[in-house]
């Protein structure tokens, strides 16, 4: 083989080994942006799980504030219906037993008229004031209070003056001297004001 053959051996195996570089570079590079492209792609998948788990968060805690306010509000509508049942009850109650009071006022006056009271019969007056006493005790215990001001300082607000009468002594200025007729409470509310005399003082 002469030297000019040898020659063009050798250029063959350069363009060779040349393009096999060339290969390899492409190669390299068409990995590397494989391998980036994969990892935006993943970072961007992760981004949107992350903002999809912040929004499914923000919906859960909307909902649980959404259940508990729909909580609060179904316990202060049953506590609101509760008192408007007491406030019912406490009407119908008062307006039964101030219907009562005029049956008591006519026990009071039977009995205060000792001197026919005594005329009659002893068993039948006895069952009498064991009726009442019933009656009286069954309203007590719905927080019907008697009213029974004497010697008390006068009250207007609670006690209705049927008359004013003159006193000597100074320390009775305004206090009840006689009561009338019985008041009655309910719960600490007069329904009916006990009538009275009242001493008034005045200086010679």
């Amino acid at each position: 083989m002469d030297n000019k053959d040898t020659t063009k051996n050798d250029d063959i195996i350069a363009e060779e080994t040349t393009a096999d570089t060339e290969s390899e570079i492409v190669a390299d590079d068409m990995v590397d942006t494989d391998d980036e492209g994969n990892e935006k792609g993943a970072q961007a998948k992760l981004k949107d799980l992350r903002e999809k788990l912040k929004k499914a968060e923000a919906e859960k805690l909307q909902a649980m504030t959404d259940l508990a306010r729909a909580k609060a509000d179904f316990i202060n509508m049953r506590k609101q219906d509760e008192m408007r049942n007491q406030e019912f009850v406490k009407f119908a109650k008062e307006g039964l037993i101030s219907e009562i009071i005029p049956a008591l006022d006519s026990f009071d006056m039977a009995f205060g008229n000792k001197e026919s009271w005594e005329k009659v019969d002893k068993n039948w007056r006895v069952g009498v004031e064991y009726i009442y006493s019933q009656l009286v005790g069954a309203l007590v215990n719905h927080n019907l209070k008697q009213l029974n001001p004497l010697g008390e300082k006068f009250d207007p607000v609670v006690h209705e003056a049927v008359e004013f009468v003159s006193v000597t002594d100074e320390k009775k200025d305004h206090i009840i001297t006689e009561v009338i007729g019985k008041g009655y409470s309910l719960n600490n509310k007069v329904i009916k004001a006990p009538k009275v005399k009242v001493g008034e003082f005045k200086k010679s």
